[in-house]
């Protein structure tokens, strides 16, 4: 039995955020049916690579739920949507604020079927506030947290993570709320209403920044791969690439000075004598240790560091990451069947549960393609439900409905 087997979410979100959300509900067992519009769908579904005329990209936070085609904009969508949400535990949703209202699916109309409903919404900057009614994709949040000003080298133009992390903040954010609504509720009955931003999210997790601002004014600027509070802590320079180092307290730099960079004259050089006078001399320092290690490979140098206990690794590209044995061992490498693009590779399960393991068990749904059975649920006939596809209420790109297979 996996942990959150008999949980029913009805997921109303697209792109990245909220699907990154219940992606992780539904492995943990969750029921998560994507209630999408058509003939579209997910706008993520639009993005390529595409085989066989699907996306890849969609694919990937998609595993493991189904798909319900649903005109929300209908009397008898959103009729349909009601009566799903009356058997639900968690409605999650990411509309621009006010889009919920205006198509009569809000917390405030879902509580009156289902008082026990969870219902998390995710915007770019929240529901209210100054600026809850702007659009807020992830490249605005990083621009409005401060990310892209303290990200890539002093003195360059504002960087992007290299992620959507305000996107995955987000989502993460979400995971933590619901599940935390979801015990209140199981305690006490009462479902409640979740309110989380791109920004909020975001800005959450600027903890060591916080602390340097509100501690001393300190405004965090680009600082490249290195550490605002402690040295060495970053990638250095080798023969043949970069390799991280993080000697990051006092007993790691003399063990890195000593048996690594064979300089154990740097524990008593007044430069570097202590953390303070190391991060005064971080400029010369960086010069000294990459003077040393240009003359080896990134190879060398990892087992060296491995050898001394200093954690150390190589700066990889993306696809060394991948194909690095210990990713491999580690199962974040998983293969899995798709009805259209055939046998896929995604990223595994990054948490290893030890009395009831997750597993990838379904690739992501096609359009749709869960509609019929999703109808069938809620106690509508065969009649009922050719009536709801003829209407144009109701959508599967692919089934008995179907006319013509678009692609």
């Amino acid at each position: 039995m996996l942990p959150l087997q008999g949980m029913k979410v009805l997921d109303l979100t697209q792109f990245l955020a909220g699907p990154y959300c219940t992606m992780v509900l539904a492995d943990m067992g969750a029921e998560v049916t994507k209630v999408e519009k058509f003939p579209q769908g997910d706008d993520s579904r639009r993005l390529g690579p595409f085989i066989n005329g699907e996306g890849y990209c969609f694919a990937m936070p998609n595993r493991n739920k189904k798909s319900l085609a649903l005109n929300l904009k209908s009397a008898k969508g959103r009729e349909i949507f009601l009566k799903l949400a009356k058997e639900a535990d968690v409605v999650i949703e990411n509309f621009r604020p006010g889009v919920t209202q205006k198509l009569g699916i809000d917390y405030e109309q879902v509580a009156k079927v289902n008082p026990g409903i969870i219902y998390c919404s995710i915007s770019g900057f929240g529901q209210y506030g100054p600026y809850s009614h702007k659009g807020g994709f992830d490249i605005i949040a990083q621009g409005f947290t401060g990310f892209m000003r303290m990200t890539g080298e002093p003195d360059g133009r504002p960087v992007k993570v290299g992620i959507a992390i305000n996107d995955i903040a987000a989502g993460a954010t979400a995971i933590y709320g619901i599940l935390g609504a979801y015990i209140h509720k199981m305690k006490t009955g009462e479902g409640q209403y979740l309110d989380t931003s791109l920004v909020d999210a975001g800005l959450a997790w600027t903890v060591w920044e916080s602390a340097a601002y509100f501690g001393a004014g300190e405004i965090p600027e680009p600082t490249g791969t290195r550490h605002r509070r402690s040295t060495p802590y970053q990638a250095y320079k080798t023969k043949d690439g970069f390799v991280t180092i993080g000697a990051g307290n006092q007993r790691l730099w003399e063990r890195l000075c000593q048996q690594v960079l064979k300089r154990p004259e740097w524990i008593e050089d007044p430069r570097f004598i202590d953390l303070a006078t190391r991060m005064e001399n971080i400029d010369i320092l960086e010069q000294e240790i990459e003077h040393i290690l240009r003359q080896e490979t990134t190879s060398y140098w990892v087992q060296k560091l491995d050898e001394a206990g200093i954690p150390g690794g190589p700066v990889y590209t993306y696809d060394q990451a991948l194909n690095d044995p210990h990713v491999e061992a580690r199962e974040m490498v998983v293969e899995l069947d798709h009805p259209k693009l055939g046998r896929i590779k995604t990223i595994g399960i990054p948490i290893k549960f030890s009395k009831t393991p997750l597993a990838i068990r379904e690739p992501a749904p096609l359009l749709g393609q869960h509609t019929t059975e999703k109808l069938k649920e809620i106690g509508l006939s065969e009649e009922e439900i050719e009536r709801l596809y003829q209407e144009e209420v109701v959508y599967a790109k692919y089934g008995e409905y179907v006319k013509e297979e678009k692609s």
